[in-house]
């Protein structure tokens, strides 16, 4: 026969070579050459890292605040639920709470975000849609050196520069939006403007101002970011389609970066929800329940900690770790609140898809 039926053999037992046995023998070294040998090695590695990571900061954040909470359960356990109504702050004479320095901190950060979203919304499409290519870098740098600035400087700048210019605008507000309960202010003469000017200072609307100038930065990064990322597949199937550059960010870009605006917007609140310099600077630390934003108001959460802490007892500090341990409460619900409507926006982008 001209062929022949190839036998089945046993295969024979092949050498070790030396670099088979310095794998086996050094494991640590031989590291990249059994990524390339496993190819779902590297995956997961990388998932591991990123676990780790993940667990990590929720370890921290759940040590934070059992932290906060053991050292306030002595002045939680004592005041109960009149912690979260009582507006007087006297520790030591068992009559404390939070609820005028939780309503400015709440009035402050909303004029924050009111003033901020409008602003970082503008600029973060025009750096990204309108500017040319060569302004476009030197805005970006010049939005990140202002999200940098040290909060204190903002303050300085509020208290000395702003105030005495936005007071015109606060008591044109007052005169013809007085009918809007939060812009009612009790005492003020149209008539009389030397008279009414210090009804206006150190008020709940200047400290916003600064406030949101301050995240203002950080929410046009973010948004800017997000615009960037718009496919561009469907920014030129709106131009084909006949549409305006106004008309292409309407439909492509905006509802592209929803839910980069709605988390950008929410870190700025958060940030804002935690301001200390800047609003102590301009506002004077009081416990009366202030509701006009135009008028002296009071001050937040963080300036309490920030003043009292150094003369505060030891039943005091627990009382203040109890007004920051409400801080990170109202901070985490913001975060997770962002979280589902971050995710709830990209669920129905993808099913409009």
């Amino acid at each position: 026969m001209l062929f022949k039926k190839r036998q089945p053999q046993l295969a024979a037992a092949e050498p070790v070579s030396g670099s088979q046995a310095a794998l086996s023998a050094d494991p640590a070294a031989d590291f990249p050459r059994r990524l390339y040998a496993d190819p779902g090695l590297p995956d997961r590695v990388f998932r591991a890292v990123l676990r780790s990571g993940g667990g990590l900061v929720l370890a921290v954040m759940l040590l934070v605040g059992g932290f906060l909470l053991y050292r306030a359960w002595l002045a939680l356990d004592r005041a109960g639920w009149s912690f979260l109504t009582t507006a007087e702050w006297a520790p030591d004479a068992n009559r404390f709470g939070i609820a005028a320095v939780l309503v400015g901190t709440i009035l402050i950060a909303s004029v924050a975000v009111c003033v901020a979203v409008p602003l970082a919304t503008g600029a973060a499409l025009y750096i990204s849609e309108y500017a040319p290519p060569r302004l476009r870098q030197s805005l970006i740098s010049v939005v990140d050196l202002m999200a940098a600035v040290p909060s204190v400087v903002y303050g300085l700048w509020g208290v000395f520069f702003l105030q005495d210019k936005v007071l015109p605008t606060a008591r044109w507000i007052s005169t013809y939006f007085s009918w809007i309960p939060v812009f009612d202010v009790a005492g003020a003469d149209p008539n009389d403007p030397l008279a009414s000017a210090s009804i206006y200072t150190s008020s709940t609307f200047i400290a916003g101002l600064v406030v949101g100038m301050m995240i203002a930065p950080i929410i046009c990064s973010i948004m800017r970011e997000v615009f960037s990322q718009a496919p561009a597949g469907e920014r030129e199937g709106a131009y084909a389609l006949g549409a305006t550059r106004w008309g292409m960010i309407r439909s492509v870009v905006l509802p592209f970066g929803k839910g980069g605006m709605i988390g950008g917007t929410m870190l700025g609140l958060g940030r804002a929800l935690g301001e200390t310099i800047a609003v102590f600077m301009i506002i004077s630390l009081t416990f009366d329940i202030q509701w006009h934003v135009l008028q002296s108001g009071t001050s937040s959460v963080s300036s309490l900690i920030a003043l009292r802490y150094g003369e505060a007892s030891e039943f005091g500090m627990s009382a203040l770790m109890a007004a920051g341990f409400a801080l990170f409460v109202m901070t985490l619900i913001v975060n997770f609140a962002a979280s589902s409507i971050v995710a709830r926006s990209r669920s129905g982008a993808a099913s409009d898809a």
